[in-house]
This record gives C-alpha cells, sequence and structure tokens, in this order.
C-alpha cells in the first residue's frame, strides 16, 4: 500500500482549488459530479488532494455541519481492496464497507471505521 489522496470537506471546491493550486502548485487533474456532490483532485507529486463539495444531504454534508470544512480522510492505494478489508477484518477493524463499492474516479473503494483506526476514517483505493 500507499498513499493516494487526503479528502478535504469544503463548502466550496473551486475556491480551495484554486487556492490549493496556486499555494502547492498542484494543478486540477480530475474533476467530476458523483454521489450528490462536486469531487476535484488535485495532484501533487506523490498523491492528491480530493476536495469534496456536497450538493445534496449526505455523510459530507453531514461532516461539514458537525465538523465545518477539513480533512475528512485518508486514503491508501492498493491493487486488493477485498484483501485488504480482509486483513482489517483480522485485526478486528470495524468496516464501513464490507466489500468495494464504486468511488470519484472510476476506482473501487472500502473504508474503515474511524472508531477502530485512532479516530482516523481510512479508504482503501483500487484504480
Amino acid at each position: 500500500m500507499h498513499f493516494d489522496h487526503i479528502g478535504i470537506a469544503t463548502p466550496d471546491a473551486a475556491g480551495l482549488a484554486a487556492l490549493f493550486e496556486e499555494l502547492f502548485d498542484a494543478p486540477v487533474a480530475h474533476e467530476e459530479t458523483f454521489d450528490g456532490m462536486t469531487v476535484v483532485f488535485l495532484e501533487l507529486e506523490d498523491g492528491y488532494f480530493e476536495l469534496l463539495e456536497p450538493h445534496e444531504d449526505g455523510a459530507i454534508g453531514k461532516f461539514l455541519e458537525k465538523n465545518g470544512a477539513g480533512i475528512h480522510h485518508v486514503a491508501l492505494e492498493t491493487d486488493d481492496v477485498e484483501g485488504a478489508l480482509q486483513t482489517a477484518r483480522d485485526a478486528g477493524v470495524t468496516l464501513i464497507d464490507e466489500e468495494p463499492r464504486p468511488g470519484a474516479w472510476g476506482h473501487d473503494v472500502a473504508f474503515l471505521h474511524p472508531k477502530s483506526t485512532g479516530g482516523v476514517l481510512v479508504e482503501f483505493v483500487s484504480h
């Protein structure tokens, strides 16, 4: 596994994308509307910022209401999301997703519950 991206919840993906592009020389690599939100990936040399702006009620909207803008999750890339989930199960980690599901940019994803991972929402992602 290796680092893939940090997901950031924001009420203004376009504004934050412009700021991060200027500050970090992180150009937009991909943008789409997915699952009721705007998703913008900004490319860094060794990973991405994933900006998440909700347009409907859902997990990101609830996160923003409760916590405000900020880091939502950390994603690790793996060639085998199912195998990574089994390793997590074997370690006693509570899974949010029992099996991989479609994510943004056509990737397969699965999440681990932050109560089992030191307060960090962890995403496994396969490209």
